[in-house]
């Protein structure tokens, strides 16, 4: 059985992160999503809220689970027996980071391959830190971001 872990920390999860997970699912038999506190980010959504939001956003996604972590990415990679990490590229930025992210996961353990798959053109230039800005100037996040999650936002900011 072929394992995928999709890391990060999806604060909030986007309808770009949704996309990846919807496609990674029909090419491996399980994927978790694996949710991490970015402890170079300050956080918007406390860590139980996220993993609750994403498990609403992929509850028919029968192939998906959602696991909370500490630590490095390829080390709970191992603990889960994912053989893959799977990344999302929006653009020519993030290709530089995540080249970087892969290499340093190959070098702690070159078993697990990195697969990157681009983001849908119409979906390239959503991020959680701009669902972040919108919501910090009141503007509508509908678009961005999946309907279960936009409802939990809209409560938070009222």
């Amino acid at each position: 059985m072929k394992i995928a872990l999709f890391p990060g920390s999806f604060d909030p999860i986007t309808n770009g992160h949704l996309d990846i997970i919807k496609r990674a699912s029909k090419i491996f038999d399980t994927v978790i999503v694996a949710v991490s506190i970015n402890i170079n980010k300050k956080e918007f959504i406390d860590i139980e809220t996220r993993l609750k939001l994403i498990k609403e956003c992929t509850f028919d996604l029968k192939n998906v689970s959602v696991l909370n972590y500490n630590g490095l990415t390829v080390d709970f990679a191992k603990k889960v027996g994912a053989s893959a990490i799977i990344r999302g590229l929006r653009n020519s930025n993030d290709f530089e980071f995540e080249k970087d992210l892969a290499q340093t996961n190959m070098a702690l353990d070159s078993s697990i391959e990195t697969i990157t798959l681009y983001t849908k053109p119409a979906l390239s230039y959503i991020s959680s830190s701009m669902v972040k800005e919108l919501i910090a100037n009141n503007e509508n996040i509908e678009s961005y971001v999946p309907q279960s999650v936009s409802k939990y936002l809209q409560t938070i900011m009222k």
